[in-house]
């Protein structure tokens, strides 16, 4: 009966809901640029001052960078439920380039769209609008309970757009603060639209870069051109090599700790509703380019890749310089999946290069670059199945796991920092803009969102 109370009141107060998202859109706050520290903090400020009108226990915490915001709440008396925590992000991307988004980023707007009203502006996906589907939730159990479902703790972070410096120390420092059974993590999106969607992995990343050196300075093509080795070429010859004619990586040992997709699971991404051709058609493609034998999603969410970020070298002014340039410089990333260690894939993949050099060629790495394995999440916690269903039944529509093609970070650091199993509940769309101009949220996913945390509250709480 009270689950039915909540729902009915989170449906009534959608209109409130919505003004206090705009409210927090509202407030710039980007994080990477010094000139918003102020309103960044001002953003800290309005979830602490909103967290404690839930009674919620809330402060807004120093670091050396931007603040932390933790809330405690205990849950009902005598109660037996877990002990969650909830993490979410309050900064922002940059808005550049400002005069290709449709209305002015911080003074969001709900729009008609042909896939119906959107709420649009910076942050309203990314994670503004994700974040507060659960504490509207909370807001909802806490009117007609008089309550929190369990025992949570609230854990917003500042930096999360800008690399997360301050993160790791924070967590450590607070550690014992911070224990919980299992995380929230609401940064993700739905596999397809009206596809409810809990992550089950995500993958990782290893960065590298190296520098081919040729001759001694840049050479005339006329004087040397022929006899002299070009770095360029070099470092044509040197990234051709990574790949076979298959589309697999070519690097010795590179598939080192990964795993096929089990059965169920497979099934499960099989049967989500993902369209290839409008995923594939929405960027430009015909077909999908990656590794044969596998299909789009499984190329993009369980295969590992090896991708060339950036290539340069030699004149590039206007005009024509008949030069042989002295260096040349290549940037790539690999995304990780399964047991692959970042640390062996790097040495693995200079190795790759070293052996194939060219006399009278030599290169240098970059040794100030990182990298993070993979992150599985224990699918096989009872909670995820609860999840699960308690999505299943707000969407009427089979809740799958899911597996994400990019890195959260912050479940790999709550595994390693607090050893704590996440589990990553979003519900963005492939089309909201992230990180670009005319960024959105579907309203149907805020409101949905709020009511889908409700249940799986529900559930986890029993």
């Amino acid at each position: 009966m009270s689950l039915d109370a909540i729902l009915t009141r989170i449906d009534a107060q959608l209109p409130d809901a919505m003004d206090r998202l705009k409210d927090l859109l509202r407030i710039p706050s980007i994080s990477t640029d010094p000139a918003f520290k102020q309103p960044t903090d001002k953003a800290a400020d309005w979830l602490v001052a909103d967290l404690q009108s839930l009674g919620i226990k809330a402060e807004k915490r120093p670091t050396t960078g931007h603040p932390m915001v933790v809330g405690h709440v205990d849950g009902p008396k005598g109660g037996t439920g877990p002990h969650l925590l909830f993490y979410g992000h309050y900064d922002v991307q940059p808005v550049d380039p400002l005069d290709l988004w449709k209305t002015d980023p911080f003074d969001p707007q709900i729009e008609d769209t042909p896939a119906g009203k959107v709420i649009r502006g910076r942050g309203a996906s990314d994670d503004k609008g994700q974040l507060m589907t659960f504490v509207e939730a909370c807001r909802a159990y806490k009117h007609v309970t008089g309550e929190m479902p369990c025992r949570i703790t609230f854990f917003f972070e500042g930096e999360e757009e800008s690399g997360s410096p301050s993160l790791i120390p924070f967590m450590k420092e607070n550690a014992q603060e911070l224990q919980a059974d299992l995380a929230l993590i609401c940064d993700t999106s739905m596999v397809a639209p009206g596809v409810p969607s809990i992550a089950s992995q995500l993958r990782g990343m290893m960065k590298d870069e190296f520098t081919i050196h040729g001759p001694r300075i840049d050479l005339h093509s006329g004087h040397y051109g022929g006899p002299a080795l070009n770095p360029l070429r070099e470092i044509s010859r040197l990234i051709a090599s990574f790949h076979d004619d298959t589309g697999r990586v070519a690097v010795d040992g590179f598939y080192d700790g990964v795993q096929e997709v089990p059965a169920e699971l497979l099934r499960q991404w099989e049967s989500c509703g993902f369209d290839e051709k409008e995923y594939l058609s929405s960027v430009g493609f015909t077909q999908a380019h990656g590794e044969e034998g596998y299909s789009t999603l499984v190329q993009q969410w369980a295969r590992p890749t090896l991708e060339i970020n950036g290539l340069w070298g030699g004149y590039q002014g206007a005009g024509t310089k008949t030069v042989i340039p002295a260096e040349a410089h290549c940037k790539l990333t690999c995304r990780l999946v399964d047991d692959m260690d970042p640390d062996a894939l790097r040495v693995k993949i200079r190795k790759h290069v070293e052996d194939r050099l060219s006399p009278d060629a030599r290169v240098t790495w970059n040794d100030d670059l990182d990298g993070s394995p993979a992150a599985k999440m224990n699918i096989d916690r009872p909670e995820f199945e609860a999840a699960r269903q308690a999505l299943s039944d707000e969407w009427n529509r089979e809740a799958v796991f899911n597996a994400m093609g990019g890195s959260i970070p912050i479940a790999g650091f709550f595994k390693e920092i607090l050893s704590l199993d996440s589990m990553l509940i979003g519900f963005a769309q492939e089309d909201d803009a992230i990180h670009s101009p005319n960024e959105k949220y579907n309203v149907e996913s805020f409101h949905k969102g709020i009511r889908s945390w409700a249940r799986v509250l529900d559930r986890l709480s029993r």
